[in-house]
């Protein structure tokens, strides 16, 4: 008999109550639901999912923790209008690459109430990362090797590219150049949002997270070997 699924609908479950009851008093009188429904279900998933993608990225790079390829729940308020102590989503990245977490390629997985998405890529680069970036575009081979990945990739409607966040061509760069557009992103990620709860009832979630993350792994790659 197949054994039902707990994750991410167990996870999904706590998350709902969370967002009804964000305040701390709610949160340690459930700490045992933190522990048992989001955080060893997301701990195994990330163990899970890690070894699958070591068949296709060796190198890749998991810790089943918070702070690691968990985020953490806890929010930043000391900026923030938004004073609710904690998030109503779980983040999971496994990543790749020489530098800080969060400087490296990786694949992420977001998962809340409502919304489920899955993508590969790099959210921001650092200011050092987006000069080599820039340089590598205006490269026309590199700009034509990253073209056709997007191109290839994005066939699948279900994909969308993120990361464009400038109006005007960066100055120092030939406006009318074919690669133009690219040189308006800040970051470069391939994602899908269309990712339903559905997708797991009769599929296994890492397997199913790993036909997808296996299909946008060529962007991954392309960075990993040409920025992070």
């Amino acid at each position: 008999m197949k054994r039902p699924t707990t994750f991410p609908q167990l996870t999904l479950r706590y998350l709902s109550d969370l967002s009804k009851n964000n305040n701390k008093e709610w949160f340690e009188e459930n700490r045992d639901r933190f522990t048992f429904e989001l955080l060893e279900p997301a701990a195994q998933f990330v163990v899970d999912l890690g070894e699958k993608l070591l068949k296709i990225n060796p190198e890749l790079q998991y810790f089943p923790r918070i702070d690691k390829s968990i985020f953490r729940l806890h929010r930043d308020v000391r900026f923030s209008k938004n004073k609710t102590p904690f998030k109503n989503n779980l983040g999971i990245l496994l990543w790749q690459g020489s530098g800080k977490k969060m400087e490296c390629s990786g694949y992420y997985f977001h998962l809340e109430p409502g919304n489920i998405f899955l993508a590969a890529g790099m959210y921001m680069f650092t200011k050092e990362q987006i000069k080599v970036y820039r340089e590598k575009i205006a490269d026309p081979s590199k700009g034509n090797e990253l073209n056709n990945i997007l191109k290839k990739t994005l066939k699948n409607e279900k994909f969308k590219l993120g990361g464009k966040t400038l109006k005007r061509i960066p100055k120092g760069f030939d406006v009318p150049y074919k690669y133009a557009e690219l040189l308006l992103h800040s970051g470069l990620y391939i994602y899908n949002d269309q990712v339903r709860l559905t997708d797991f009832n009769n599929n296994n979630i890492v397997d199913f997270c790993f036909g997808v993350y296996k299909k946008i792994s060529p962007l991954h790659n392309w960075l990993v070997e040409n920025i992070a």
